[in-house]
């Protein structure tokens, strides 16, 4: 039975669905907010300024939070955070303004990667010896 249902029956339900619509290609509307991922909650979460202290004392406050929800509004591409038990939100749009032209490409970079790590080899080089000459220092000869 097992040898039928993985020679016949398997192949024909993959196949089956080779041909149905994609999500673009289906018309459907899919919903306005994107899901981008959750997030566990740090302890800058509880740090935000102007959030209003709940009513009752049984409401959950940016302490509790836990997760921090991150959607995108397909419509504006707002992107807003929302604490998974308080439900306090805080919203970014940064397409409400055209960008400054210090953030259009090509951008300006203080160092390029090469740059970076021709440092990064030097520091790790000077490192070495200085440990190197730390660990003979704190070698006495023996009488």
């Amino acid at each position: 039975m097992k040898a039928v249902w993985l020679a016949v029956v398997f192949p024909v339900i993959c196949l089956g669905a080779c041909n149905r619509p994609g999500i673009l290609e289906s018309g459907v509307e899919r919903g306005r907010f994107a899901g981008v991922g959750i997030y566990s909650a740090d302890r800058m979460w509880s740090q935000i300024a102007g959030a209003a202290a709940p009513m009752s004392s049984a409401t959950a406050r940016l302490k509790d939070d836990q997760e921090v929800i991150v959607v995108v509004d397909s419509r504006t591409g707002e992107l807003r955070q929302c604490g998974n038990l308080s439900g306090y939100c805080v919203g970014m749009n940064p397409w409400s303004k055209p960008l400054a032209q210090a953030q259009s490409a090509p951008l300006s970079v203080l160092k390029h990667a090469e740059d970076l790590e021709q440092v990064e080899a030097a520091s790790a080089a000077a490192s070495d010896a200085q440990a190197a000459a730390a660990d003979a220092a704190s070698v006495k000869p023996r009488h």
